[in-house]
């Protein structure tokens, strides 16, 4: 007989890929360390759908779904994610999802009013769908944000979006209102940053107050990277802050492939192992630009150039470039002619098309470095195998998440954003610097020491939990210990 529960927490990832997964991670995590309570996922109809699979063995996870008709919203037929859509698009994804606030309203009135249901002890919100502050207050529930970026980077995009401090100066160095310790270069800002204007960033900044009203933050981090921006933004926001990252590292194991909501993999992980163990230890490097990114067609010509001509060995996950339909075929006509058929012939490279196994690839024995664009998942992903990175932010917050691992000293950084146009010899030089030169041994050597500091964090030893573990278990312990009941 099922053990009665306590409580229910609700969460609401966006519909991207990037978003889904730590919700998808977070889910799986409170199920497993917390069997008394009953975790609902909300989302849109078709993400719904994609999801269902991923809880079958574990009925504590239920799945709650709203209705929402891309199409109301100037959006292609039956589109709820943004894997398929431009730039452009992606931002009227932004503006939709407020649609759904009756919906959801709704929802969490039907949550809190069934007679033999547990008590709502919080939404957990992602924070491009802060609104759903208004709906948490209404019912004097719990609220908190779960941030898919680190602190210090959310803290740089915030500023730069609330202030539009560029626009100011004429200067490349550029310095922020509020983090007077931090200094930004233009060539740090994204194309719609540097185009943006009081009305253009009107959404952005919403949003960030819709965060700031939150009952508290929940960081998809680690403490051991960000204290100091962790502490900062809870002295700024008078709220507590949890570091309970990183959430893959602590999630209970059913597959990558599972974990990635259903897209099937270019390569088998099998035959990915296979070419990887062909290689000696560190002489890999991995290249991907996300789920969600990709770079102009000359720039991959380049990229293509750079890495045959450096002779190290490479995986690299192709998607078409910048300008052409992100779901489509990959041409080939995008590469130097007979680039592929010769990185087969000298087992030099191997090519993916679609979607990668990354955490496979990533923690294998020769990888010794990932070409990236730095967005946060895969950061957190790659430095847990202690694998340093070869940074190429293409825009958002990624600009940030480079500069700290720059910081850190486990990042070196190769190019910048959508426009750049990189050498294929720069791209040589680079790798072979990081893959074998006396530069590429001492970011091994600090991504190691990080590792081994991410892995304390989220394991139990000798009865002492590590610093993630206990944030997760402080911020459960506070949401069953308040007296103040949801009301319809």
């Amino acid at each position: 007989m099922e053990a009665k529960k306590c409580g229910t927490i609700v969460l609401f990832p966006f519909m991207a890929q990037g978003h889904l997964n730590p919700f998808i991670d977070l889910a799986r995590i409170l199920a497993f360390r917390f069997p008394d309570l009953i975790i609902t996922i909300v989302s849109t109809p078709g993400n719904v759908l994609n999801l269902r699979p991923l809880f079958r063995s574990t009925p504590s996870i239920r799945l709650a779904q709203l209705p929402f008709h891309s199409s109301d919203h100037g959006l292609p037929v039956n589109i709820e994610h943004t894997r398929a859509l431009s730039r452009a698009a992606i931002s009227q994804l932004y503006h939709a999802s407020q649609a759904l606030q009756p919906a959801f309203h709704r929802l969490i009135s039907s949550i809190i009013s069934h007679p033999d249901g547990p008590p709502l002890l919080s939404i957990v919100s992602d924070m491009f769908l802060a609104w759903t502050v208004e709906v948490a207050n209404a019912f004097n529930v719990f609220h908190t944000v779960l941030y898919t970026s680190g602190p210090y980077a959310m803290s740089i995009y915030n500023s730069i979006w609330t202030h539009l401090p560029h626009t100011l100066t004429c200067a490349d160095e550029i310095k922020l209102p509020d983090l007077p310790h931090i200094t930004i270069h233009r060539s740090q800002l994204s194309e719609n940053m540097k185009v943006a204007t009081r009305e253009s960033s009107a959404f952005v900044r919403q949003q960030a107050e819709y965060c700031r009203r939150a009952d508290g933050g929940l960081w998809n981090t680690v403490d051991v990277i960000e204290r100091l921006s962790l502490d900062d933004w809870s002295r700024s926001t008078g709220k507590p802050v949890w570091a309970i990252g990183p959430l893959a590292m602590i999630a209970p194991k059913d597959g990558e492939s599972d974990r990635r909501g259903g897209w099937e993999p270019g390569v088998p992980p099998l035959t990915c192992a296979g070419w990887l163990s062909l290689h000696p230890p560190g002489s890999v490097v991995y290249v991907s630009f996300g789920s969600q990114n990709s770079i102009g067609r000359p720039q991959m010509m380049e990229l293509a150039k750079g890495l045959e001509s450096s002779g190290v060995a490479f995986i690299w996950a192709v998607r078409p470039p910048i300008g052409f339909d992100a779901d489509g075929d990959f041409d080939d006509e995008w590469l130097p002619e007979g680039f592929e058929d010769r990185m087969r012939e000298r087992k030099q490279g191997l090519l993916i098309r679609k979607w990668a196994p990354q955490m496979e690839i990533l923690g294998h024995p020769s990888m010794g470095a990932f070409i990236s664009h730095c967005g946060w998942n895969s950061m957190l992903e790659s430095l847990s195998y202690g694998v340093p990175v070869i940074g190429w932010p293409l825009g958002s917050e990624q600009f940030y998440n480079s500069k700290l691992l720059a910081e850190l000293g486990v990042c070196e950084e190769m190019a910048r954003g959508t426009e750049e146009m990189v050498r294929g010899e720069n791209i040589e030089r680079v790798v072979r610097e990081v893959l074998e030169g006396e530069k590429g041994r001492e970011l091994r050597k600090r991504a190691e020491r990080l590792r081994e500091a991410m892995k304390r964090a989220v394991i139990e030893m000798n009865g002492v939990k590590g610093s993630s573990l206990v944030a997760l278990d402080e911020f459960v312990e506070i949401l069953k210990s308040r007296t103040v009941i949801a009301k319809v």
